[in-house]
């Protein structure tokens, strides 16, 4: 009973901070590594052998807490929010939460309840971060691909939100959305104009 936590969308300019948590399944997948040292195409398979085989669930926190909280807030949040729905999905409590970083939202968020040990560079070392990296990276894009179609003209469904220039040249040429954060400097200084 010891649960693997990862987030994706720390970084990004616009879109939601997506956490999820997963409880490997034995024996395991796999091929299981940090999402971003995985080709799309195999990232898209072990989500799928994942969320077949393994307990898992994800939290999501928009951009409007996002700039409330800030995005380590926000994080931390998200984290809260998927272990308290794999729980929920299990009707019980893992043993521990091992979380990829360097901090956990143990004593940071008021919900957080779990023993939890915090990895750095988990993603890659540790297979139930892993897996829950993949299933937060393919969740985020997703999320990041309809909402293109929303907003065209961004190029979300290639940049996934983050600050590349062509995502910034729109930016500038059309403003910001309702899904971009306020509180990050590119998007809070066109704000300001």
């Amino acid at each position: 009973m010891i649960v693997g936590v990862d987030e994706a969308g720390r970084g990004p300019l616009a879109g939601p901070v997506v956490a999820a948590a997963v409880l490997l399944c034995k024996p395991r997948p796999s091929g299981l590594d940090d999402s971003k040292k995985l080709n799309p195409k195999r990232r898209a398979d072990l989500e799928q052998m994942i969320k077949r085989r393994c307990q898992w669930a994800v939290g999501v926190v928009g951009v409007e807490d996002i700039d409330r909280l800030n995005i380590f807030g926000a994080t931390m949040l998200a984290m809260t929010l998927a272990v308290e729905a794999l729980c929920a999905k299990l009707g019980c409590d893992p043993i521990e939460v091992l979380v990829d970083g360097n901090l956990t939202p143990q004593g940071r968020r008021p919900e957080w309840r779990w023993a939890a040990r915090a990895i750095v560079g988990g993603d890659a070392l540790e297979p139930g971060i892993s897996a829950a990296s993949i299933i937060a990276k393919e969740h985020r894009d997703r999320m990041m691909r309809e909402a293109a179609a929303a907003h065209p003209g961004y190029g979300w469904e290639q940049n996934k939100g983050y600050g590349t220039p062509d995502h910034l040249e729109a930016l500038r040429l059309h403003g910001p959305t309702p899904l971009h954060r306020k509180s990050f400097a590119p998007v809070a200084q066109l704000v300001l104009i």
